[in-house]
């Protein structure tokens, strides 16, 4: 396939990527989503065929049996006219040679073969990411360690922060930014999640020495979503292992968490401790003002052209998570689309964004000394019990139900929400932790979830992340 054809296959296929995304709403959705469209490497057009490779058949079978059918449907809005066909493919990488990196002489000449277990994205530089206020310290780190990688007070370098806030695009910008200085460097980029399956798969395969020699080999491991770890014991001891190593050899790693490392409490404190060995730098909720430049920023790389006010509408609106407020400018630009040269009143925007500014108004509105009431009359305790240290099944667990909700529902910051129940923020994680673990397997408890939720008129699906 020719440079141009290869260039309108993308551009149709970030189209249809992008209508896809302005159609979820929920936030964890939507970040989970975007996690596995990254391990797509490439997109070849074929007529109205669309083949979608990736770099492992785990990655092939995955994206088709959960986003086959619905991404089909968005590049046939696209291609109106075409009956449009989807399939996923894989090629096969090899592994590099450990030492493939660092056997020429001369440092001008080298160029690493190691290949990033999941593609980084071109779009995430420091160039495209908007300073601001909240996120000011951890650009700064961030170029940091692109200066000097492995080195000084920087490694390893700890990101921070809540959904949809560009700690991934900051990460990712490290990575893109250390290749293009110096391309004979092996930069490995994914998630704690894909991590955790690769060394299924290679314990399966009875390799776990390839696999380790793998992640011990590069010069820049950036980790996505840390908190994940939390879910194995095995793991953690395996990337503790390999953490050492990379440590040891003066090897730059870059983390990411919704939360700061002192603040996961299923993580061994040998680990948190190595997390906590650098530089932490926390990404906080944007200001206005940033917001609105984020948007702007955004709109350069859309075909369409939103007015300022609608901008600023939304700016002023959606005040949660910057993924949310992409999603909503996502709406307007589709809808733009759709019907060219259509004027956006205020009471368009309204209706068009009105799943965006409802959620949004529900989640502000929120008391969180009313839903431990409600919570507490649910289980029949008092709410000296509700506050008190007590450990028995019948108080922890409609305690814990309580901030659960506080945090999945409310903007409230992990320090106010511990405020208000005279608990440490590692309480309240934990008792988050533990509720999420046990709503998909206890029907009754989900039921009183939603049923509590229900007197505030809430949804389950109406969660922030």
């Amino acid at each position: 396939m020719n440079e141009s054809a290869e260039n309108a296959a993308r551009m149709k296929w970030e189209r249809a990527k992008a209508i896809y995304l302005s159609t979820l709403q929920s936030e964890d959705e939507k970040s989970q989503v975007e996690r596995y469209l990254s391990m797509i490497v490439s997109v070849e057009q074929k007529g109205s065929a669309f083949v979608v490779i990736t770099s492992s058949a785990f990655s092939a079978e995955f994206l088709k049996a959960n986003y086959s059918d619905r991404l089909k449907k968005c590049l046939e809005l696209v291609m109106p006219d075409e009956k449009v066909e989807l399939e996923f493919k894989f090629r096969e990488i090899p592994l590099p040679s450990i030492m493939s990196h660092i056997v020429e002489p001369r440092k001008s000449q080298k160029i690493s073969t190691f290949v990033s277990t999941m593609p980084l994205n071109d779009e995430y530089t420091f160039d495209e990411f908007v300073r601001g206020p909240s996120n000011s310290f951890a650009l700064a780190a961030a170029q940091a360690v692109v200066a000097n990688p492995g080195k000084g007070g920087y490694n390893p370098l700890f990101i921070h922060g809540g959904t949809g806030l560009g700690k991934t695009h900051l990460m990712q910008a490290i990575g893109n930014e250390i290749k293009r200085k110096d391309p004979s460097l092996a930069v490995c980029y994914l998630t704690a999640e894909e991590y955790l399956n690769e060394y299924v798969n290679y314990m399966k395969d009875s390799n776990v020495p390839g696999f380790r020699a793998k992640y011990r080999s590069v010069d820049v491991l950036l980790l996505d979503d840390v908190q994940f770890f939390q879910k194995g014991k095995q793991i953690q001891e395996e990337f503790f292992n390999t953490f050492n190593a990379l440590k040891d050899k003066r090897k730059q790693i870059v983390m990411t968490s919704d939360v700061a490392p002192k603040n996961l409490p299923a993580i061994e404190e040998r680990l948190i401790s190595r997390f906590e060995g650098g530089m932490l730098q926390e990404i906080e909720t944007p200001s206005y003002e940033t917001r609105l430049a984020i948007l702007r920023k955004k709109l350069e790389g859309l075909e369409v052209n939103v007015p300022d006010y609608a901008l600023e509408f939304i700016a002023d609106r959606i005040k949660s998570h910057v993924r949310a407020m992409e999603g909503a400018l996502g709406k307007v630009s589709v809808y733009l689309s759709a019907y060219p040269g259509s004027t956006l009143s205020n009471e368009i925007l309204e209706h068009l964004l009105g799943d965006f500014i409802q959620k949004e108004q529900m989640m502000r509105k929120l008391n969180i000394e009313e839903v431990k009431v409600a919570v507490a009359k649910k289980y029949s305790i008092t709410m000296e019990q509700m506050m008190s240290k007590e450990r028995t099944q019948s108080v922890v667990t409609p305690r814990q139900l309580a901030m659960y909700i506080a945090r999945k529902f409310t903007t409230k910051s992990l320090p106010e929400i511990a405020k208000m129940f005279d608990k440490t923020h590692a309480t309240i994680i934990h008792g988050v932790r533990n509720i999420e673990r046990h709503l998909d397997v206890e029907p009754e408890l989900k039921a009183s979830l939603a049923e509590i939720l229900a007197e505030f008129g809430y949804k389950l699906s109406d969660k922030m992340d």
